[in-house]
């Protein structure tokens, strides 16, 4: 069904590298170009990541991707990218396989903690000095009283 470079480990960055038996993927008929070759050929792959059972991943990532991807989770917690885009099956293969690295490398970045700030007391009193110009200058703009 695919080559053995499109069953083996998917390398996401030097920390991570998600295992053949997480991912599973499935072949099927797609609709695109190519006239009567989408007709008698399967070249649309569905790549499935178990994101539940995966070792390769810790919590917080797993966590963050759960939230992210929300809409790509399948009832049993798997990671779902569709790609039929092309008219071979290892190229559709393979590029389901980096966008799903894509993924995940967003994913493994851990968000900065947002601290409270308060504005200093020279931005409050440069507003509310502007806002006392600006209403200046549109209380100049009413009629003229002769």
């Amino acid at each position: 069904m695919a080559s053995a470079s499109h069953r083996g480990d998917l390398v996401v960055d030097a920390r991570v590298t998600i295992p053949a038996s997480d991912l599973s993927w499935t072949a099927s008929r797609s609709g695109g170009p190519g006239g009567q070759h989408v007709n008698k050929t399967s070249t649309k792959i569905d790549l499935r990541f178990d994101l539940e059972a995966t070792e390769a991943l810790w919590p917080g990532a797993k966590a963050r991707m759960r939230e992210l991807y929300a809409g790509r989770l399948d009832a049993e917690g798997r990671l779902v990218i569709t790609n039929g885009g092309g008219r071979s099956q290892t190229a559709n293969l393979e590029e389901a396989r980096e966008r799903l690295a894509n993924l995940i490398r967003a994913a493994l970045v851990v968000p900065k903690v947002r601290r409270k700030t308060r504005p200093s007391a020279g931005s409050k009193r440069r507003r509310l000095e502007s806002k006392r110009r600006t209403a200046q200058k549109k209380a100049g703009r009413g009629p003229v009283d002769y």
